[in-house]
């Protein structure tokens, strides 16, 4: 039997080019949507919704293993870090298993 594991990858950042919510959605907008394309995970502004230059997103896998799970949320932190335009802030990572 295998034992599924889930996992949430979030990361804030700072977006200083932004001078609006309307510059910063356009940043934020191919970062979840190639996320979620690419990935197959879960991607959302999860927070700081309101301010121009700073977000905090959050990226949610589930996979048979701990160890695919943590491949891929490894692949999402290195595609945000490779954006350019913005800066990361902080990076955290839970897991949980299910079994």
């Amino acid at each position: 039997m295998v034992d599924p594991a889930a996992g949430v990858l979030t990361i804030s950042l700072h977006l200083p080019a932004a001078r609006n919510l309307k510059e910063k959605r356009a940043v934020l907008r191919p970062i979840l949507t190639i996320s979620r394309d690419r990935y197959a995970v879960a991607a959302a502004e999860v927070g700081e919704q309101d301010k121009w230059q700073r977000t905090t997103l959050a990226f949610a896998a589930v996979a048979a293993s701990y160890g695919h799970v943590e491949e891929v949320l490894d692949a999402v932190e290195r595609f945000v870090w490779s954006r350019p335009g913005i800066e990361v802030i902080e990076t955290r990572r839970s897991f949980i298993d299910c079994a």
